[in-house]
């Protein structure tokens, strides 16, 4: 599995981690406690089982082009499927627009995972997996109403295989 993810300003990668904190010190699961080195806030836009030829480098012109991109943090849900807690994020017509340019990069990509396809996504960052619907409002709570605005400043990928990410771009 190949991914492509945008990575946050210094300030909004603190501020959920600041979340992630939150949550392990009251004993909800959190992602503070997944301690793999490529574990970081990031807003995933496309998910693949390989990249297509020559999709890397235009990925990275993509990227150099239109980072960074602003994104204002919305409530806290649970979503189906692995049931992961999240931060909403509002989807801007910047990031609609580009999670659709990263498919048009992606469409020959085999195995798109189809919770990231057009239509289907749901712009979210992550705070906590398998997560149980019954504990969302203790997190709501723990976590607070904050409702930040920030930006996605770099983008990268990871590499399901090797377990490890590398940028798609240069990143600000």
């Amino acid at each position: 599995m190949r991914t492509v993810e945008l990575l946050c300003s210094a300030e909004l990668d603190a501020t959920v981690r600041a979340a992630w904190q939150r949550l392990a010190e009251t004993g909800l699961p959190s992602l503070a406690r997944n301690i793999h080195p490529t574990n970081r806030p990031h807003l995933t836009l496309a998910a693949v089982d390989e990249f297509p030829p020559g999709a890397e480098e235009r990925l990275t012109d993509l990227f150099d082009a239109a980072l960074p991109v602003r994104a204002r943090v919305d409530r806290v849900a649970v979503l189906d499927g692995s049931a992961p807690l999240v931060w909403l994020i509002r989807p801007t017509p910047e990031l609609l627009a580009l999670h659709g340019a990263v498919w048009d990069v992606l469409a020959a990509a085999p195995g798109p995972h189809p919770w990231h396809l057009p239509g289907r996504w749901v712009p979210h960052l992550s705070l906590a997996l398998r997560f149980r619907d019954a504990d969302r409002r203790r997190a709501r709570a723990v976590i607070g109403g904050d409702r930040p605005i920030g930006e996605l400043v770099a983008a990268r990928s990871y590499d399901g295989a090797t377990r490890t990410a590398g940028p798609l771009g240069a990143g600000r």
